[in-house]
């Protein structure tokens, strides 16, 4: 059973679906729930439903949303990628659970897939509400954009506030490809790397293409996500469980190193679980390996809220 749900956030409201385990609208005891962070550019029609229908399935509540100024979240200007807003959109969705009969506000947990995760891990060092942290192949994206500048960050900085006094002028607001629009642009441009061609095999085709999903972001996105450290205190703020799913092939992602550095920073780290023959984009809708992914994070949620 999936529920729209509005999801106030100041000025705005998010857009979400809570999916509720069968027999749900007369549970025997408030329900656990778990709210889902989702890769960005991604909107909750495409892998945070994947992940949230499978856990209803095996009896936990899951929220899934549209980030603020995107999809069908309100928020001007859109296309903002805003990673402390991120982060604060899991917040605001948690008030939102406590508010729905038959959830138990005490047993709330997070799940953050890609840079999501990062956004999970990050709000959760400090929203102590959540009570348990699951992250599937997690990243940290602001590392990924500071390595992706191939002058280096500080002077993709310089550029990108020249770029912003222009666009002031002008009037006009800018935006980037997340991703080639097509394969056929892919391939126009070159491009070879295997985990690239599977990304955009998943967002801009039939496989996992949403309209809400524009692949664009506001340039000014950018300096945000270059300064931005999804793991800065961990060590010393997140108390909270964790359990750790990642892809088995991982190499030249950065979701490697990403997992890595999590794992040994958290404080209170439960189990780590490698899903063999996976690619990180793989794990966003293949069934062989996301089902057992859920298996364990289910198991985990329930042994731990």
């Amino acid at each position: 059973m999936v529920q729209h749900v509005s999801i106030p956030r100041g000025p705005i409201d998010l857009a979400g679906h809570l999916y509720l385990p069968d027999g749900s609208d007369a549970p025997a005891e408030p329900l656990r729930a778990v709210v889902l962070s989702t890769p960005g550019s991604s909107v909750k029609e495409q892998i945070g439903a994947n992940y949230a229908s499978r856990l209803a399935a095996r009896g936990i509540a899951a929220l899934v949303f549209d980030p603020a100024h995107q999809g069908e979240s309100g928020g001007e200007p859109r296309d903002l990628e805003d990673p402390y807003r991120r982060g604060e959109d899991i917040s605001y969705a948690i008030d939102a659970l406590g508010t729905i009969p038959g959830i138990d506000p005490q047993r709330i947990g997070v799940l953050g897939i890609c840079a999501g995760g990062g956004y999970a891990i990050h709000t959760a060092r400090t929203d102590h509400r959540i009570r348990a942290v699951g992250a599937v192949d997690p990243g940290e994206i602001g590392a990924s954009f500071r390595g992706f500048q191939a002058a280096g960050p500080v002077a993709a900085l310089d550029a990108l506030a020249q770029a912003r006094i222009e666009e002031t002028r002008a009037g006009r607001l800018t935006r980037e490809q997340w991703l080639p629009d097509t394969m056929a642009e892919a391939e126009a441009a070159g491009v070879t790397d295997t985990d690239l061609l599977q990304a955009i095999r998943f967002y801009r085709t039939d496989r996992g293409h949403h309209r809400n999903s524009t692949n664009r972001r506001l340039t000014r996105s950018d300096p945000l996500l270059i300064g931005f450290d999804a793991f800065h205190l961990v060590d010393q703020l997140m108390t909270q469980p964790l359990q750790l799913v990642l892809a088995e092939h991982l190499d030249g992602t950065g979701f490697d190193s990403a997992g890595k550095r999590l794992w040994e920073m958290a404080p209170n780290p439960v189990d780590r679980m490698v899903i063999k023959g996976a690619r990180h984009y793989e794990m966003y809708d293949v069934p062989a390996y996301v089902d057992p992914a859920v298996d364990r994070l289910a198991a985990f949620y329930t042994a731990h809220l």
